[in-house]
């Protein structure tokens, strides 16, 4: 399993998948393990981590699963204590927890909006906030400090058709919630990059969105994303997951603060 984060120790938030396939935070985690990296596999749910540490571990990878909720403080502190715990350190941060609720600011619900924001942004600013201080530490004891992946939206730069509010603001906030970081962080040994996937196939998109775009036709919902994008077809978990592994890694040495877009064009665009 050797590769580029040989040694090294990654913490996924998401790592399960929201029904069969492969989501994004699933790929990534298997992404990072199959370069060297170990990973702790962080979702909700424990059945949905310890599968995607199980097929880390069967490909040859060390993977631990942890279930938590990432809106909670203590339950993030006890993560990122746990990839300490195991492994004594902690390299790449990546957040892919993220939640759809259709509706405008008529039909959504207030309990809605609010589980939106805390689910979608607060669990950044938390993870961020219990691992950054140890990327520092490592920075000023070894010289490597460490990564933090975020995934955001290009739903949060443009509206793509349907009304979800709540998921466009606060995959638009992650943009500048990473650029601070990023800045605040230059000198500390810390990069920030965010991730835009565009329309993308994964079990996410399924119960949220079958009914706004296909009229609960899963079939129909497809092709109507699939016409959407300049491709003519929608991405997929692995594009996601390549970019991030990119972005982690000391290939990507120099970059920090950037969003890059994974949209097969589609934020190009004009109509």
């Amino acid at each position: 399993m050797a590769g580029r984060f040989e040694g090294r120790v990654a913490l996924v938030t998401g790592a399960g998948s929201s029904g069969p396939g492969w989501g994004n935070g699933k790929a990534a985690a298997v992404l990072y393990a199959r370069e060297g990296a170990r990973v702790l596999c962080l979702d909700r749910r424990a059945e949905a981590a310890e599968e995607t540490a199980a097929l880390i571990a069967s490909e040859g990878g060390v993977a631990i699963a942890r279930a938590a909720d990432v809106s909670v403080s203590d339950e993030v502190a006890a993560s990122v204590e746990a990839c300490l715990s195991h492994w004594g350190r902690l390299d790449i941060l990546h957040n892919n927890v993220g939640i759809v609720i259709v509706g405008g600011p008529e039909e959504l619900a207030e309990e809605d909006w609010d589980r939106v924001i805390r689910v979608n942004l607060k669990s950044m600013f938390l993870t961020c906030k219990h691992a950054l201080p140890v990327f520092v530490r490592q920075f000023e004891k070894e010289g490597r400090g460490g990564a933090v992946i975020n995934i955001a939206s290009i739903a949060g730069i443009r509206y793509l058709g349907v009304p979800y509010i709540a998921y466009n603001t606060t995959k638009g906030a992650v943009i500048p919630f990473t650029q601070s970081i990023a800045l605040q962080y230059a000198k500390k040994g810390v990069r920030a990059n965010c991730i835009l996937p565009g329309l993308m196939n994964t079990p996410m998109i399924v119960e949220p969105l079958k009914d706004a775009y296909g009229g609960g036709d899963i079939d129909k919902m497809i092709a109507v994303r699939d016409a959407q994008c300049p491709t003519g077809r929608m991405g997929d978990a692995w594009d996601v997951a390549k970019a991030a592994v990119f972005l982690a890694s000391d290939d990507a040495a120099y970059i920090t603060g950037v969003a890059l877009p994974v949209d097969g064009g589609i934020t190009l665009k004009v109509s």
